[in-house]
């Protein structure tokens, strides 16, 4: 069983903490440094028959992907770079495409979104169990989760007849839209009808031939995205020009709703797709007052609230069902009724170019991060991490100078054809127009001080000559 894990979303409804380039799967948003794609890899460890992880995401976010494997040792068998997005159905073919050419074409794959949240562990497994059972006969398996309470937010799956003599799998009778409140009400009154959760398990080979039939130019657009792929450094880049021109479909669409072999598999695990603050509340240690934190937070006399506190002290007085998120750039106070309605806001930032729907203050590299603490007319200072054994890109500048003071570490700086080991409170000065790189040849995160003077101190005032990390213009900035 190969996990194929879905890391391309933006989670748009999680600002001003999930961001554009800083999705939520890449957040620890309920476990204490573990983010949710770490989480759900870690849940299958000791599963019986699980092979390492395939990874399908974002070009962007590679690195960050890449990085949060190393820190937790998370085996896996490869990363896929989309280059656009196109929904879940191409997202998994290629997945499916990359098994087969490798000879797994009979394997189970299990397709896991990596924003999930699923408290009962113990319960996930033996509803993968049970779905093993019915991918093995060859049916396509969906996981159906048990509703709690009547949800306007999720689309619904109605099972039909029971495929497993104990009633743990039945066929899918149909999928349906997200509904009212009304209809909700009636559906988990019913007991027939599950959220849908956007998992599944099924052979590869299964999967494309169904697909094959339903959506022909989607396979024949993936295979062609797939063989002209090129490896850089761990990643495959697909084809851009043939992924572009594959259809964008959900696997709902393509695949589930129309083939007959469609089986769900009940999940009673207490899941959430955390796609709105209020499931944060929910899935939350709360008080005795109903509240959930994070952070740095003070309350007096407040109910029923979801407070998160990212970079300093957050109070809040005489306060009842209001969800409040800081970050050390935005703070979002919002009704916990109406947070469904935080995408009109990233569409008003997104409408103003702000840059708050793109990125954080702090921004994350392949060689670590940096943090822009300050800036005025003509000067700019950032705080930059760089990680042990990283560098940055070999570059120089047309507008700016910039003095690097060491608070923490060794820094070996190169500058023109001087090169100097540089330790705590020890500074350079990289004059405008120089050559200059900064690697940590050491054993310990780098820690410095940047101060960047001069007429313009945008990030594409930067001249890239040679980059370890195969960056290309049009992923990130060049630092």
């Amino acid at each position: 069983m190969i996990p194929v894990i879905l890391s391309g979303g933006s989670g748009t409804r999680l600002w001003p903490l999930s961001r554009k380039q800083y999705p939520k799967q890449l957040i620890p948003l309920v476990k204490d440094q573990v983010t949710l794609l770490q989480d759900t890899l870690m849940r299958l460890e000791g599963v019986e028959g699980i092979a390492p992880a395939l990874l399908i995401c974002n070009q962007a976010h590679r690195f960050m992907v890449a990085e949060q494997l190393r820190e937790r040792s998370l085996a896996h068998q490869g990363i896929i770079l989309e280059p656009v997005g196109r929904n879940t159905a191409p997202a998994i073919a290629v997945a499916a495409l990359h098994a087969e050419a490798l000879g797994q074409g009979n394997e189970l794959l299990l397709v896991l979104p990596a924003d999930h949240v699923i408290p009962d562990v113990p319960a996930y497994r033996r509803a993968l169990e049970q779905a093993r059972v019915q991918a093995e006969q060859g049916r396509l398996v969906t996981f159906g989760v048990v509703p709690q309470h009547p949800e306007t937010g999720y689309g619904y799956i109605r099972r039909g007849a029971a495929t497993a003599a104990d009633g743990a799998a039945f066929q899918v009778f149909e999928f349906v839209e997200k509904p009212d409140l009304s209809t909700a009400e009636g559906y988990v009154e019913n007991g027939e009808y599950y959220w849908n959760s956007g998992m599944f398990l099924f052979r590869a080979s299964r999967y494309l031939e169904e697909l094959a039939q339903f959506e022909p130019e989607m396979v024949d657009a993936c295979r062609q995205a797939l063989a002209q792929s090129r490896m850089d450094l761990d990643f495959v880049r697909l084809d851009e020009t043939a992924f572009t021109a594959c259809p964008e479909r959900s696997v709902d669409y393509a695949v589930m709703e129309k083939t007959s072999d469609a089986v769900v598999v009940p999940l009673d695990a207490a899941w959430s797709d955390v796609g709105a603050w209020s499931a944060l509340w929910e899935v939350g240690e709360k008080s005795a007052a109903g509240n959930a934190v994070q952070g740095d937070v003070i309350l007096e006399a407040t109910s029923n609230s979801y407070v998160y506190a990212g970079s300093r002290l957050v109070t809040t007085l005489g306060v009842d069902n209001l969800v409040v998120v800081e970050t050390a750039d935005a703070v979002l106070v919002a009704e916990k009724s109406r947070v469904q309605d935080v995408k009109r806001i990233v569409q008003q930032l997104v409408e103003q170019n702000r840059p708050e729907v793109e990125q954080h203050r702090e921004v994350y590299r392949p060689w670590g991060c940096f943090d822009s603490i300050d800036n005025g007319e003509r000067y700019q200072v950032k705080r930059l991490v760089v990680n042990p054994g990283a560098s940055l890109s070999l570059q120089k500048h047309f507008h700016r100078a910039e003095h690097w003071i060491v608070v923490k570490g060794t820094a070996l700086v190169i500058c023109n054809d001087e090169t100097r080991l540089l330790t705590e409170n020890e500074s350079a000065y990289l004059p405008l127009g120089c050559l200059h790189r900064l690697e940590n040849p050491g054993r310990i995160p780098l820690h410095l001080i940047e101060v960047q003077t001069g007429a313009y101190l945008g990030e594409d005032d930067i001249v890239r000559l040679d980059d370890p990390y195969h960056r290309q213009d049009s992923d990130e900035p060049p630092k």
